[in-house]
């Protein structure tokens, strides 16, 4: 059986980096909590919390340690209050959700009301619309065109949350589009989540099953996961190579794996090396 790796697959910059500033962490203090997960994936959680690096839900839960901003970022109540806090900190936002998050806030101050293009109650999405309302706008979080509000009225502006597919926000800027208004679309998809979908898409067409790794708690594997059911009907969605089953390759010649922007190296090479002993 061949094993295809997708041309762009795994970690990207903002997860790395956020990886990286939370190891240094766990080195440099005597102890450190990450505000909530710092990534969606379940086993790099757990192997920083084998660190030192553990997860705090509520910022109540810490004292006397180093603060980590997850790379989903906060909101700006709860950024503020972890400067009041007066610890250490330690922000590994990823920049390009900060720029989401500036984009939105921006879209607000114009006097826009806001769209953000999203997953209602994700991490990221909660703090764009909470930086659009601290500048006083209304603001909608709009997963599909379905859930665009018919009562529109101009100005509009349109903020994206970095994980989700053009696709999506296309048809929701068309939505808006077809009551007659011409919004101001902050296009705030991440580059690296484009090529990973891009490059998913193309490999899914050319093989007879594709295994997509990362957490099922990712939004972006899990749009990865739905890219790649919709070319390749044997398309399974795992978090770790153990969730891997033989009998599902059987009668495969070729399969394909991905993996979402919360997957570290390690992770994919697990499951290479695993079809390859098939």
């Amino acid at each position: 059986m061949k094993v295809m790796l997708a041309e762009s697959a795994g970690a990207c910059y903002g997860v790395q980096r956020a990886l990286d500033m939370a190891l240094t962490a766990s080195q440099d203090a005597k102890r450190a909590y990450t505000l909530g997960p710092l990534i969606h994936n379940p086993g790099v959680v757990d192997d920083l919390k084998a660190r030192g690096v553990q997860v705090a839900i509520d910022l109540d839960e810490i004292e006397d340690a180093t603060i980590i901003i997850r790379s989903h970022g906060v909101t700006p109540d709860v950024h503020d209050a972890v400067l009041a806090k007066g610890l250490p900190v330690v922000d590994a936002t990823c920049p390009h959700v900060a720029r989401a998050q500036k984009a939105a806030a921006e879209l607000a101050r114009k006097g826009c009301r806001v769209i953000v293009v999203g997953e209602a109650g994700h991490p990221e999405v909660e703090g764009l619309r909470a930086y659009a309302r601290r500048e006083g706008a209304k603001v909608d979080v709009v997963p599909s065109p379905d859930d665009v509000p018919s009562d529109l009225r101009a100005p509009i502006g349109v903020v994206v949350q970095t994980t989700q597919r053009r696709e999506n926000l296309d048809a929701v800027v068309e939505r808006i589009c077809e009551q007659g208004i011409e919004p101001e679309v902050k296009r705030t998809i991440c580059s690296a989540t484009s090529k990973r979908q891009d490059s998913a898409a193309a490999l899914a067409k050319q093989v007879d099953a594709m295994v997509v790794i990362g957490g099922k708690n990712s939004s972006n594997t899990t749009r990865l996961a739905e890219i790649c059911a919709a070319s390749c009907p044997h398309a399974y969605h795992i978090e770790s190579v153990s969730e891997l089953d033989p009998a599902w390759f059987v009668d495969c010649e070729t399969v394909g794996v991905t993996a979402g922007a919360s997957t570290p190296g390690n992770q994919i090479r697990e499951v290479v090396d695993f079809l390859e002993s098939l």
